[in-house]
C-alpha cells in the first residue's frame, strides 16, 4: 500500500519537531512554514504569496 502525504504537511510537521527539539527560533520556523507553502503550491498559496509580495513592496518603501 502507498501512502501519499502532502509536502506542504510534511513540511510543517519537520518544522514542528525542529521547535520543539529548540534547534530553531519560532521566527525561523515562521519562514520555514511560509516558504513551505510557497513551495509546495498549496490552496494557502496565493494568500502567502500575496502577503509576502505586500510585505516586500512596503520594506522598499521605507525610507
Amino acid at each position: 500500500m502507498i501512502v501519499s502525504i502532502s509536502s506542504a504537511l510534511l513540511f510543517a510537521v519537520i518544522t514542528v519537531v525542529l521547535v520543539r527539539a529548540q534547534r530553531v527560533s519560532a521566527s525561523s520556523a515562521v519562514l520555514v512554514w511560509l516558504s513551505g507553502f510557497t513551495v509546495a503550491g498549496t490552496g494557502l498559496a496565493a494568500p502567502v504569496n500575496s502577503a509576502l509580495t505586500s510585505l516586500a513592496h512596503y520594506v522598499s518603501t521605507i525610507h
